[in-house]
């Protein structure tokens, strides 16, 4: 079936363009926004995604403020026209590519909402190809771009709606497309026996000044690095891009937990000389909680709800059930400090999961932290 899609000069498979050159039933194309206070007291996260082999698409604005972790999420059948970037109430719109674009949650029952425009501050950027074979199967082959920037809007939560500045609500941004574990759980096969399996995972978009700083580390447990990048994106794009040597870590957790502190990074001037950056986190975000991020059951990424469902969860912060899932991903809103003075602010993207060798040797499980004795 043809879409408008097809009268673009975009193909790449002779498929029209609503069919991947992939059958493979994890193949997604995905939005992501985040967007912050540099106080440190909100954090919210608005993600979109399609998935064509299971014919579905879904989004969520997730909004944590005052104590309260509040989510709208949607999903539908994703039909035809894959130019069609909304669920429900829930939409994208891409107002100049690769430098702006809209987000918009409507007004609804559950009072969430929002209408901001991300602008970026330095070029888009694209990251280093993500590609994992797991017992002989390709289980990871994703592409993304990157970009941070600053947000002009408005933001409405618990009854407060936000003037949304860009000089104080900063955020980042990322496009992400190709093969990953999406909807339905499979039949886990051998990978069931896999019983040393962990995951490592500290992804830090910071902003400064005059020059944003992305570092990636994904790790298994005894160091081995499945990806890792570390640059400097001057905002004037005739100052290009600074690569930073190979970037490494040292995390402070919050004690009994899996969940940062502080975080310094170890990266490298392209003069050989030794640039460090001191991360303190301002405030946890559970991404987890009510998104379809893993390991959500009720409500996962490309899992089929219905030809439209549209839904709203409030989580209290201080709830341990909400807490407990910090041995998960944590989205952390930190306040940047870099060796040569630089001051900024960014996301620290953390997991720690199962064993690993520098910090949590020998623990197999997924616990959230070893318990004591």
């Amino acid at each position: 079936m043809l879409s408008p899609a097809d009268d673009y000069p975009i193909h790449q498979v002779a498929e029209v363009i609503r069919h991947p050159g992939t059958s493979d039933r994890n193949f997604y194309d995905r939005y992501y926004f985040n967007l912050y206070t540099t106080a440190g007291d909100t954090f919210a996260v608005f993600g979109l995604g399609q998935y064509p082999n299971l014919g579905t698409t879904d989004a969520f604005l997730a909004v944590s403020h005052g104590g309260t972790h509040r989510v709208v999420r949607a999903s539908r059948e994703l039909g035809a026209n894959r130019m069609d970037i909304g669920v429900g109430p829930l939409r994208v719109e891409v107002l100049e590519g690769l430098q702006k674009l809209r987000v918009v949650l409507e007004p609804n029952e559950w009072g969430l909402e929002i209408d901001a425009v991300f602008d970026g501050t330095h070029p888009a950027t694209l990251e280093p190809r993500q590609y994992i074979r797991d017992f002989e199967r390709v289980t990871f082959d994703t592409q993304r771009l990157a970009q941070t920037g600053r947000w002009t809007g408005t933001l409405t939560a618990g009854g407060t709606t936000f003037d949304v500045d860009p000089k104080d609500w900063w955020g980042y941004r990322d496009r992400s497309w190709g093969v990953r574990p999406v909807g339905d759980p499979e039949p886990p096969g051998i990978r069931a026996s896999n019983q040393s399996h962990s995951f490592f995972w500290c992804y830090t978009p910071l902003q400064f000044e005059d020059h944003s700083v992305l570092v990636i580390m994904q790790e298994r447990a005894d160091g081995e690095r499945l990806l890792e990048e570390a640059i400097r994106i001057w905002n004037d794009p005739a100052r290009g891009v600074d690569h930073l040597g190979r970037p490494d870590h040292e995390v402070e957790f919050v004690p009994g937990t899996r969940a940062p502190r502080r975080t310094t990074l170890h990266l490298q001037e392209p003069d050989g000389s030794k640039l460090d950056i001191e991360l303190e986190v301002l405030m946890p975000f559970y991404i987890t909680q009510g998104t379809g991020y893993s390991p959500a059951e009720d409500w996962a990424h490309g899992k089929w709800q219905g030809p439209l469902e549209v839904q709203g969860r409030e989580y209290d912060l201080a709830d341990p059930a909400v807490q407990g899932q910090i041995f998960g991903f944590l989205e952390n809103t930190a306040r940047a400090t870099q060796s040569n003075g630089a001051t900024g602010f960014g996301m620290l993207e953390f997991a720690c999961i199962g064993p690993h060798h520098k910090y949590f040797d020998g623990f197999e499980d997924f616990t959230l932290f070893p318990p004591a004795g």
